[in-house]
């Protein structure tokens, strides 16, 4: 298995930042409409998605840390 590489070109690093933003922006629209939302059911459901945005978030934001990287990626060693 090809090991991925350890330094992100250019065009990596600015497709990170647009999703990162996106995700950060969708993440403060629901939590503002949750907010507004009169119906409880509607609330609940603009924080659901507030929170699966931010896991996504919190997940790309753990592919730029590489000691937190770590846990979701373990090189395989060839024998």
């Amino acid at each position: 298995m090809p090991e991925p590489p350890t330094v992100l070109s250019t065009k990596d690093h600015l497709y990170l930042k647009d999703a990162l933003s996106w995700e950060l922006t969708v993440m403060k629209k629901c939590r503002h409409f949750g907010q507004e939302a009169a119906d409880p059911e509607i609330k609940a459901a603009f924080d659901r998605l507030g929170a699966m945005h931010q896991q996504h978030y919190q997940l790309l934001l753990s592919h730029l840390n590489p000691t937190t990287n770590a846990q979701y990626y373990t090189p395989q060693t060839q024998s």
